[in-house]
């Protein structure tokens, strides 16, 4: 397929955005049930809270250079009962709004117990909505996966794999920002967002690479003779039937080469996985912010990177005919 680079940033913002969140949330629970010494840093989930806001926010915002008619997006929330395009449409204002709320309530102190557990565990209004945009982030997570996940003739997509690689890519990253902006706030969170960046960042690789070494062995079960409906063993395509491009050409292929296509993939195994979790080691004992914070950059890269491979690495069948050019 061909990559579109709206829908590259569209998916990387916020998966970056939703992984943030789910960072500070956790970051919350295990303060708010004492698995970890409770944290009164508010200013950590009031920035980190705008932060994953202002990531998603932008990430909506690239995918109205996909649209050819952006003025009419609205539409597309119309047909949420089938598609997950819809669902998406309406699960990302959500997620967006919930997230927003969230950060509002520790901006403004809602922190007053509304009922309190058995054990003396106290749930104010923060915890609720961070419950509520709990929710909404892996229900966003689910529809854009599956926007990919529900085609079943692109078999490199049609897996369970493909939602959980856009939860576990987006998870890492927002961890991974979490460790990089706690470490730029001081409020000595980095050792405990570091070790879950680094334990996502690799449960992420494995399953990346268990997704490759899964459409490396695909057989496809269209053909050359299928695409043409002619049933003969011997049939060598010498033409596409056309003098030029097409729609078909342009939007179902990516026009580069196998090499080309063969380099990324190791580009973004180098830079999404293994060097973050290099940076994210030596934060462990270090907390200088830019160490972090060069962890980030290197991995967005890399995602950037990992997401035009997706998009590249699936093979539509119409490509069975349109092979060359005359």
């Amino acid at each position: 397929m061909h990559p579109a680079f709206s829908v590259i940033f569209l998916t990387t913002l916020i998966g970056a955005g939703q992984g943030l969140f789910l960072a500070l949330f956790t970051g919350q629970i295990f303060s708010q049930f004492k698995l970890m010494p409770e944290q009164h840093e508010v200013n950590f989930f009031i920035w980190g809270s705008a932060l994953a806001t202002l990531l998603l926010c932008v990430g909506l915002f690239a995918s109205f250079f996909h649209l050819g008619h952006p003025e009419r997006a609205w539409r597309t929330a119309t047909k949420w009962r089938t598609s997950w395009l819809s669902r998406e449409v309406i699960a990302l204002p959500a997620a967006i709004v919930t997230i927003a709320a969230y950060g509002l309530a520790h901006y403004l102190g809602w922190n007053t117990p509304l009922l309190t557990m058995p054990g003396g565990t106290g749930v104010d209004a923060t915890l609720l909505l961070g419950l509520i945009a709990t929710v909404a982030t892996y229900a966003l997570f689910i529809c854009t996966g599956m926007i990919y996940g529900c085609i079943k003739f692109l078999q490199e997509w049609h897996t369970p794999l493909t939602v959980i690689n856009f939860i576990l890519l987006g998870t890492a990253s927002g961890f991974t920002i979490a460790t990089a902006l706690s470490a730029y706030l001081h409020i000595g969170l980095v050792y405990f967002y570091a070790n879950w960046a680094i334990f996502f960042t690799v449960v992420a690789l494995i399953f990346r690479v268990a997704t490759m070494l899964r459409n490396r062995n695909i057989n496809p079960k269209s053909d050359l003779r299928s695409a043409i409906g002619i049933n003969h063993n011997n049939i060598r395509q010498m033409a596409q039937g056309s003098m030029g491009g097409s729609f078909n050409t342009r939007e179902y292929f990516h026009g580069k080469s196998a090499a080309f296509v063969k380099s990324i993939k190791y580009i973004f195994v180098v830079l999404a996985f293994l060097v973050p979790l290099f940076f994210l080691v030596l934060s462990l004992n270090n907390s200088a912010y830019f160490i972090p914070l060069i962890a980030v950059l290197v991995q967005y890269v890399g995602l950037l990177a990992e997401r035009w491979y997706f998009f590249a690495d699936a093979n539509h069948p119409q490509n069975l005919y349109y092979q060359q050019i005359s």
